[in-house]
């Protein structure tokens, strides 16, 4: 756990956005927690702001990468090529002491490199042994990720860093393992590192690969094309090294006679947090949401308040960040918002609905109107599928989301964008149809 001081953690800030305007026996408050991280961010390249690391460094870091060596991956013979090169470009990203291991995943999980059950420390000499090393990786045998899952939480804490990451590309579906054993391998990972993970081809399941990055507070992505897995690679890891705080949960304090009836992450993907809250003394608890590097997120927070009288007002929640210690304790990164209720009888006040909490609602409802759609669809009913993607297609043109537009335009044929009339495509790419589901949850922000 990271030893804080001041001078070397990006400064945290909270803004809340609501209308606090309840109308006589008003009960939900709903606000949009808007949380940035500044001050950091540019270690990724190796240029740190000077005040919080020494040059070219960032906070202590592992990083466990898991690349799928099942039978599967030989056909075509390119993709394994291809992801023994992402691996190698993701290797050249690591900056100097990072530590590091890459893992071979089939229905068992084997170390590739460095081997020994530890890890490596990033320098010109470990990142050729380890491309050396790759070269060695070939195709054979089943997919157990949860095996591969454990092997990286055990290579990722047998060292005392601040920042634990994993990166997990797979071909296929997990069918050498029951999904209990995954879900298992899951709930004990989780809160020990984050994890990335990619879906490489068309093979496999959306909803595993999607599973795995929710439950390890990562992103998921579908690499269609093996070729383009150097780049995502890159990227990701470039993304991962410009992590400098892990662990940050938001705290929820709320009043006596307040439930909070929901918590998601909003942007930049939807993430449902509400079930994962751990207690936090009298009425807080903690919502986890991972690793922060320079970059700002949204989160939608719905509370119900006791009914009050016209006039009256009352805190409803108070928001604040904190980094869990081992001892039970937190350390608080300083920022705080407030979610306010206020009862009245102006009529226009209290139902007017704040243009954050609107868009990201309908961000939230067009995310589950496509997963619903493409599941109505392969189960074969055309037209609740038709029904729920045109409600799609009417909520991504509405709000703005043009890249969620043009991956329903692939699935549909758009007859009136405005009116969510559209036409199922007779025939559509499984690669496209994939990539929709992959990227369902990706939001687009308020235009401020």
């Amino acid at each position: 756990m990271a030893n804080f001081s001041k001078s070397n953690v990006p400064q945290f800030s909270v803004d809340v956005y609501q209308n606090e305007y309840l109308p006589e026996g008003g009960r939900d408050v709903n606000a949009i927690v808007t949380v940035t991280s500044t001050g950091g961010g540019t270690i990724g390249s190796a240029v740190a702001a000077p005040h919080l690391y020494p040059p070219g460094q960032g906070p202590s870091a592992a990083v466990a990468i898991m690349v799928d060596c099942s039978g599967s991956m030989d056909y075509p013979p390119t993709k394994m090529r291809n992801a023994r090169d992402a691996t190698a470009a993701a290797i050249d990203t690591l900056r100097d002491g990072v530590h590091f291991a890459v893992i071979g995943g089939t229905h068992v999980a084997k170390e590739v490199y460095p081997g020994g059950g530890r890890l490596a420390v990033a320098d010109a000499t470990t990142r050729d042994q380890a491309k050396q090393a790759l070269r060695r990786l070939s195709a054979g045998g089943g997919t157990a990720i949860g095996t591969w899952l454990r092997l990286a939480d055990r290579l990722l804490s047998s060292d005392d860093v601040a920042i634990r990451h994993g990166i997990l590309l797979t071909d296929g579906r997990n069918e050498h393992e029951s999904p209990e054993d995954l879900k298992a391998a899951l709930d004990s990972c989780a809160g020990r590192f984050t994890c990335d993970a990619r879906g490489v081809g068309t093979d496999w399941e959306v909803k595993e690969v999607t599973g795995i990055a929710s439950a390890l507070l990562g992103s998921a992505d579908i690499v269609a094309d093996p070729a383009g897995l150097a780049a995502d690679f890159t990227e990701m890891m470039e993304t991962a090294m410009g992590k400098e705080v892990a662990d940050v949960a938001l705290r929820l304090w709320t009043p006596v006679g307040t439930t909070i009836k929901f918590v998601k992450q909003v942007a930049p993907t939807v993430e449902e947090l509400t079930d994962r809250r751990t207690e936090a003394g009298p009425r807080a608890g903690d919502y986890p949401t991972g690793s922060w590097g320079d970059e700002s997120r949204d989160y939608h927070v719905c509370v119900e308040v006791p009914p009050a009288g016209l006039g009256q007002e009352m805190l409803a929640a108070r928001v604040s960040l904190v980094v869990p210690q081992p001892d039970g304790g937190a350390h608080n990164l300083g920022a705080q918002g407030l979610v306010r209720a206020v009862w009245t009888d102006d009529m226009t006040a209290s139902t007017s609905i704040n243009p954050q909490v609107a868009h990201y609602t309908g961000q939230a409802e067009l995310a589950q109107a496509i997963q619903q759609g493409l599941d109505l669809r392969k189960a074969g009913d055309m037209d609740g599928a038709t029904a729920k993607l045109g409600r799609a297609v009417q909520l991504a043109s509405a709000s703005g989301n043009a890249d969620t537009a043009k991956l329903l335009a692939k699935v549909v044929d758009v007859v009136d964008a405005a009116a969510g009339t559209v036409r199922l495509k007779a025939k559509v790419a499984e690669a496209d149809e994939m990539t929709l589901e992959t990227r369902s949850t990706k939001t687009v922000r308020v235009k401020k």
